[in-house]
């Protein structure tokens, strides 16, 4: 059996978020506005009636997602799998330092060219190759009455879901980056499979301010 419905949640904004920053794995809370947003945005998934509440164990999607706990009484299940992309040694870079400082690099990450980030970091196939299977595992124990939520984070959620839905990696750059405290809603579909219900649902038109530039 599996669950009914996912949904796959941003958190909400951070100051690196605002300025523009590098923020990967870095610990960064949500600022004022961020909580919320993710205050607002759990209002209306709680009118889901969300069964399950998974979430990166970062500070800015724990807290996302503990709003939606403090609404529906759910535990939150934490998952270091659905952690954002780990950028090493670029984290609290500005995307314009980045570029400055990484030119080449930079170039092929708006060209959507394999890039390591970071000296030691992660490339954007090995983020969906970790979180495609964190949501396999959380939606394969339910059933069809259940809703899933999973807060997490913006280029690891695209890219993530795009591996988890089966589409080929030459396709993943049509799938628009997140904006804070938007998500993505997945139905199941024949054959064990899932579809898009919604993408980017929540807040638009919000800007995108993320680790995830596609530009």
């Amino acid at each position: 059996m599996t669950a009914g419905r996912l949904i796959v949640w941003r958190h909400g904004r951070t100051e690196w978020n605002l300025q523009d920053k590098v923020q990967g794995q870095a610990d960064i809370p949500l600022d004022e506005i961020g909580v919320a947003q993710a205050r607002a945005a759990a209002a209306r998934l709680a009118s889901l009636a969300p069964t399950r509440l998974f979430s990166s164990d970062l500070r800015r999607a724990a807290a996302t997602a503990g709003e939606l706990a403090a609404l529906t009484g759910l535990t939150i299940e934490f998952d270091k799998a659905l952690r954002e992309i780990d950028v090493d040694d670029w984290a609290g870079l500005t995307m314009a330092e980045l570029a400055d400082r990484h030119p080449e690099a930079a170039a092929r990450i708006r060209a959507g060219e394999p890039q390591r980030r970071g000296t030691a970091g992660e490339t954007v196939e090995e983020v969906a190759a970790r979180f495609a299977p964190a949501l396999t595992r959380a939606v394969e124990t339910g059933d069809p009455s259940d809703t899933v939520v999973v807060a997490t984070h913006g280029l690891a959620a695209r890219v993530g879901i795009c591996l988890f839905l089966g589409i080929p990696q030459d396709h993943w750059p049509a799938f628009g980056g997140l904006a804070n405290c938007n998500w993505v809603s997945l139905l199941p579909s024949r054959h064990n499979r899932w579809r898009i219900e919604e993408w980017n649902a929540g807040s638009l038109p919000e800007p995108v301010m993320s680790d995830d530039p596609q530009r």
